[in-house]
């Protein structure tokens, strides 16, 4: 966590005064632990809130002016709260300001203007959900200082809505609903179409999980996504022809999407099909293996998602997949993937904690032979969604 004292006083020497009335809110980043490329086929995710994430210092203005600044990025400036637009020069700020809009939208007046300074400890480009801990927090603190009602699954749809409309980024909810939503020491089961979730006890005992930053930036993902999206959305075509209701590859259990498969013509989306039905009955047993307290399973079941989002899904990469391979050789080990869209981000491990010091020391000297890039590692705890600290 940020040393507060330290961000305070960058905040005054920013925007004058003293600590009087500086609030401080803090929202987290996020790690899907299984569950990859299901959301937007109407499938179950298992994502985490982590304890770094972005903090955000807040208060009053006389005035109705928005103060943006950032301790990651050396730009910051002040506009009219009252209006607010998309500006591709302004880079990050477009996430506040998308949330102010969407604040508009929902009818609130403002009663003042504000000075926000965020500080962030995401890794930017690492798949971790950096901008939905922006969105998440800003309008948190934003509602909570106009005294307005803090409902945390109707911020996570506020703050989809700012990132597809406002900034024209368009993802899924998983994101901010698990920044908004999560709960220490607990995994979010949530059903992306029905926003149905349940808070998963995630006990891992003696096993920490490891975040490994291939530092390969994720270059091709919107294509290749829209790519992958429109296969799914050909294999429910094809499969109409046993399910003619049919919507979405979500609705089918495994043994249901085996006795039509031979309906899709061509393998290639025969096998992206096959990775979403399986996916989704991985989390599943994921959730059972946890119940059950069989944490090896639950890494047995880890691998088998990467396997399959690498074979029929078709979208780790050379980075990803020498980061998986490496961790899979250390002792103590149960388990490894890539999370996040993939082409690059990170993994997530489950590593004893007696191995922790070997694997982040093997892994990174493997992965720096194989890539030549130098991994970061992160060793995770499961932390609480958004939150006022001050």
């Amino acid at each position: 966590m940020a040393n507060l004292n330290a961000l305070k006083k960058q905040f005054i020497d920013l925007y004058g005064g003293d600590e009087q009335g500086i609030s401080v809110f803090h929202a987290p980043g996020r790690v899907n632990l299984i569950g990859e490329h299901t959301d937007y086929n109407g499938g179950y995710v298992f994502p985490a809130a982590l304890t770094f994430g972005t903090t955000l210092l807040i208060r009053k203005r006389e005035d109705n002016g928005l103060g943006l600044a950032s301790t990651n990025f050396p730009d910051s400036k002040t506009l009219s709260i009252e209006a607010v637009q998309y500006d591709e020069a302004d880079d990050w700020m477009n996430y506040p300001k998308g949330i102010v809009n969407e604040l508009h939208d929902e009818g609130i007046v403002f009663t003042s203007g504000y000075d926000l300074l965020y500080h962030g400890e995401i890794p930017n480009g690492a798949g971790l959900s950096s901008s939905a801990s922006i969105e998440v927090v800003t309008a948190y603190a934003l509602l909570s200082l106009e005294k307005q009602p803090l409902d945390t699954v109707k911020i996570a749809l506020l703050a989809q809505k700012s990132e597809n409309e406002f900034n024209g980024v368009k993802c899924g909810i998983m994101d901010q609903f698990a920044v908004a939503n999560g709960k220490k020491d607990h995994a979010i089961l949530l059903m992306c179409d029905t926003l149905a979730y349940e808070l998963v006890p995630f006990n891992s005992g003696s096993y920490k999980l490891i975040i490994g930053n291939t530092n390969k930036r994720r270059g091709l993902v919107d294509s290749k996504y829209n790519e992958r999206r429109s296969q799914c959305e050909l294999a429910v075509d094809e499969l109409r022809e046993a399910y003619p209701k049919l919507k979405l590859l979500g609705e089918l259990n495994v043994e249901q999407f085996n006795a039509a498969k031979h309906h899709i013509a061509d393998e290639v989306v025969r096998n992206r099909a096959q990775h979403v039905v399986e996916e989704i009955d991985r989390v599943l047993q994921s959730i059972e293996a946890l119940r059950n307290n069989d944490l090896e399973r639950f890494g047995a079941l880890m691998n088998g998602s990467h396997d399959s989002l690498r074979d029929l899904y078709e979208v780790t990469g050379a980075e990803l997949d020498a980061m998986v391979d490496a961790a899979r050789e250390v002792e103590g080990v149960l388990g490894s993937r890539m999370t996040g869209a993939g082409f690059g981000g990170c993994t997530v491990s489950l590593v004893h904690e007696d191995s922790v010091e070997a694997f982040i020391a093997e892994v990174g000297q493997r992965y720096m032979e194989a890539t030549g890039l130098t991994a970061d590692f992160y060793v995770c705890s499961i932390g609480n969604g958004v939150e006022q600290l001050q």
